[in-house]
């Protein structure tokens, strides 16, 4: 299975983790505690457990991994709907951060289902 640190979706989250503190680093102050830090875990959540579910050495914890880090996407880009309508974040920045998301998350669905239909790689 190699090294989790190879896989390009995982380098590609572990990038955009990096845009998002860059991002919201100029967020109110005010939601510090609330929506920054929320985008941020959720942020940091795609790549952690696609290395916690590789780490596993078992398919089956490792697509279910994967599974959690695309719900992550799904909470991620949610919260920056809510900060676009809030106007935290411009519609350049906000669409460039979206497709980020969703680019990730084709990555991860792609995994998915190659894991899913060949399970013993």
């Amino acid at each position: 299975m190699g090294n989790y640190k190879e896989l390009l979706v995982w380098q590609k989250s572990v990038h955009f983790v990096t845009e998002i503190y860059t991002y919201t680093k100029n967020f109110l102050k005010e939601e510090i505690y609330a929506l920054t830090n929320q985008i941020r875990r959720s942020a940091v959540s795609i790549p952690s457990n696609i290395a916690e579910g590789h780490s596993r050495r078992s398919t089956l914890g490792y697509i279910q991994f994967l599974k959690i880090a695309r719900g992550s996407c799904a909470e991620l880009e949610t919260q920056l709907i809510i900060s676009r309508n809030l106007n935290y974040l411009s519609l350049e920045n906000f669409q460039k951060l979206s497709e980020a998301t969703s680019e990730i998350a084709k990555m991860l669905n792609a995994i998915i289902t190659k894991l899913q239909s060949n399970p013993n790689p």
